[in-house]
């Protein structure tokens, strides 16, 4: 199992560093089938490990209660400043990071396997840089992979720093273009901007445990918990949580504005989330992000890199709960950004800015579940729908991404006005398009049903406000999705220009990714997740077959969820399957809100007047302008009353013997003159 985890993480790296260094000279096809080879090994060895850890039985991985352990399969010393300052190179396995390893390799394969496709042309010809491309792709899989397995705090942030870096490198793939530069710019220096959160409270976390206790980085001591009644609720090896808790809040440790240290901490390392996940007022970059390859947008906008923040949440989910003033401010971040982003996204008219901020809005679902989540409330269902979610919506948001791809290689167009009518050529993108609607949508059978099922009977067991509040964004999130639906393969008859060939659905290499998606999204949701995923490792049900989701399914919630769903495609169908004049009056009737909404609430317009007409122009200039008068003023001061001094008394080094005997006379008598003087 140990040498299994190292080459988990060493064939994504031996990947890119093969591709990198020598893909220029390789063929292209050479260097794809290499890398969708690579990325196909590690996923069998990655679901070798996770399926190992579930459903072996292993004393090693479970306990006679039931409870699933975080094992430790390696963890070497990389740095060590000090004896307790050791920073360590590890792979952790527990429920969320097997379940990770799961999601990371199924969608990368399959991504790896459709740019085979993508990347080239009609007439066959393959996209310059392919080779980089495919090693950038190494990159981002191995740099997610090391994030979701970290031992540490530290080995997380390093991780998380290199998948910021290789984000940055596939979003400005098509580097020629302006608008790619700008778009991972944007998403670099955001997210650097909200990752210094993270590294604040990583460091606020550091200095005041080793102050004021005995505290461990390690998630095995951090996390590693197991219910054990009210008086102590978490036990955890050696450095436990109550160890933790008297830590920061029964120490002198100081606090701010009413909160401790622990809160602040927490409240920072969110941040860090906040950027990575795309959340309100960190989201401006994800929408820009679709300046990259469609497969990228599938790859880490729509199923990996946006969920580290929902990760870094559960990862310390532990520490969360001892500071539940964090939880709210998650709750209400997350509430707010999905209510946003399903508004947004019910007025665009780019088919992959639809999805991107679908996945805002649906990345903002797990951040409520996690953030209402509460162990006495059925164990904890808050934790586990946030997590089931992710495995969910990775499958039918990659699905929804690499068909949105289809599309666009078909028409060469993002715009759904370019579109229409699209069912009788493209029927296998039609029907598996189909399917990722109505898994997001969550009607059942489909995936998205059992997840955002328990995410809304979470919110019904911490309050009715965010149940309401969330069951009206998910019937958002169906109108919005059926109205894509709708414009791109029904709405009118598609016309195609003259000269051009009728699209059709594409080579098995960009069909079977979607075929293979759609099927995980009509299963999916059998899978009994209440006994692989939760936040102690305890099994939430008694049984563990094909229909425990069903048996244990919140009835009255589902019933009212569904149909909330339904209400909304019923909608959607009327005003969008066949083209009418219905959207048109719609937005006569609401102009400022469809303007808002299509615009963005106009937060690109703010971040822009604020960085150029506040802190540019009325804080860097009059720094600038202090700068280079006052600052650079008085050092060319201080030169030029050196200079004009150097040049007055430069005579006096002109190497004229005489003229020195007659300054050394004329010193001698004024010295003879001062001294008889004194004498007198």
């Amino acid at each position: 199992m140990e040498m299994m985890s190292i080459f988990i993480l060493c064939i994504p790296l031996c990947m890119f560093l093969i591709l990198g260094l020598f893909g220029k000279y390789m063929p292209h096809k050479v260097a794809g089938i290499l890398g969708t080879l690579g990325m196909g090994v590690t996923m069998v060895l990655a679901y070798t490990v996770a399926l190992t850890y579930f459903f072996s039985g292993s004393p090693e991985f479970i306990n006679e209660a039931g409870e699933r352990l975080q094992v430790v399969l390696f963890n070497y010393d990389w740095l060590q400043f000090t004896d307790k300052l050791v920073i360590r190179l590890g792979f952790l396995l527990d429920p969320i990071s097997a379940l990770l390893l799961v999601v990371i390799t199924t969608v990368s394969f399959m991504v790896h396997l459709y740019s085979n496709g993508y990347m080239r042309d009609h007439h066959g010809v393959w996209e310059t840089g392919f080779q980089r491309f495919y090693a950038f792709l190494s990159l981002f899989s191995f740099s997610m992979l090391g994030l979701v397995v970290a031992t540490n705090i530290f080995q997380m942030y390093i991780f998380w720093e290199l998948v910021g870096a290789s984000s940055f490198l596939l979003i400005g793939f098509y580097y020629v273009k302006p608008s790619a530069v700008a778009a991972c710019k944007k998403a670099f220096i955001v997210t650097r901007f909200a990752d210094l959160g993270f590294l604040l409270g990583i460091l606020a976390l550091s200095f005041y445990g080793a102050k004021y206790g005995n505290f461990n980085f390690d998630f095995t001591s951090l996390t590693s918990s197991a219910v054990a009644g009210a008086a102590n609720v978490f036990q955890i090896d050696l450095s436990t949580a109550e160890a933790v808790k008297n830590t920061f809040l029964n120490s002198p440790a100081p606090t701010f504005l009413g909160a401790s240290v622990l809160t602040w901490a927490l409240v920072l390392i969110f941040m860090g989330g906040m950027g990575k996940s795309a959340m309100l007022p960190l989201h401006i970059w994800l929408p820009d992000a679709m300046e990259g390859p469609t497969p990228v947008s599938a790859l880490i906008h729509a199923a990996t890199m946006v969920v580290a923040g929902v990760y870094l949440v559960a990862r310390l989910f532990p520490l969360y709960l001892m500071e539940t003033a964090a939880l709210e401010i998650i709750v209400i971040v997350g509430a707010l950004t999905a209510l946003y982003a399903a508004m947004v996204a019910c007025v665009q008219i780019d088919i992959k800015r639809v999805l991107a901020f679908s996945t805002i809005s649906q990345i903002a679902f797990m951040m409520v579940s996690l953030g209402v989540a509460r162990p006495e409330f059925h164990h904890g269902v808050g934790y586990m729908a946030g997590m089931f979610h992710l495995f969910t919506h990775a499958m039918f948001k990659a699905l929804l991404f690499l068909c949105a791809g289809a599309l666009i290689h078909a028409i060469g167009s993002n715009d759904y006005t370019a579109m229409h009518g699209l069912r009788k050529y493209m029927p296998v993108t039609h029907i598996t398009f189909l399917i990722g609607c109505l898994a997001i949508a969550g009607i059942i059978p489909f995936a998205g049903f059992f997840s955002k099922d328990e995410i809304l009977t979470a919110c019904f067991g911490n309050s009715m406000l965010w149940y309401i509040w969330m069951s009206f964004v998910a019937g958002l999130t169906a109108f919005y999705m059926f109205r894509l639906y709708y414009l791109i393969f029904w709405w009118k008859e598609h016309k195609i220009p003259e000269g051009h060939h009728a699209p059709h659905d594409q080579a098995w290499t960009m069909t079977v990714p979607l075929v293979f998606l759609a099927a995980v999204s009509c299963v999916a949701g059998f899978v009994p997740f209440g006994n692989l995923v939760t936040w102690n490792g305890h099994p939430m049900f008694d049984s563990m077959s094909f229909f425990t989701n069903l048996e244990h399914l919140n009835w009255s919630v589902a019933a009212v969820s569904l149909a909330v769903a339904v209400v909304a495609i019923l909608i959607a169908t009327v005003m969008y399957k066949k083209e009418n004049p219905a959207p048109a009056r719609m937005k006569a009737a609401l102009p400022a809100l469809w303007r808002w909404c299509y615009h963005r609430f106009y937060w690109d317009e703010l971040y822009l007047f604020i960085t150029r007409n506040i802190i540019f122009d009325r804080i860097c200039k009059p720094i600038a302008w202090f700068d280079r008068h006052i600052i650079d003023g008085t050092m060319d001061m201080f030169a030029a009353v050196t200079q004009r001094a150097s040049f007055a008394i430069k005579g006096l080094q002109s190497g004229n013997v005489q003229f020195y005997v007659w300054l050394y006379l004329v010193g001698a008598l004024l010295m003879a003159t001062v001294v008889w003087i004194c004498l007198l």
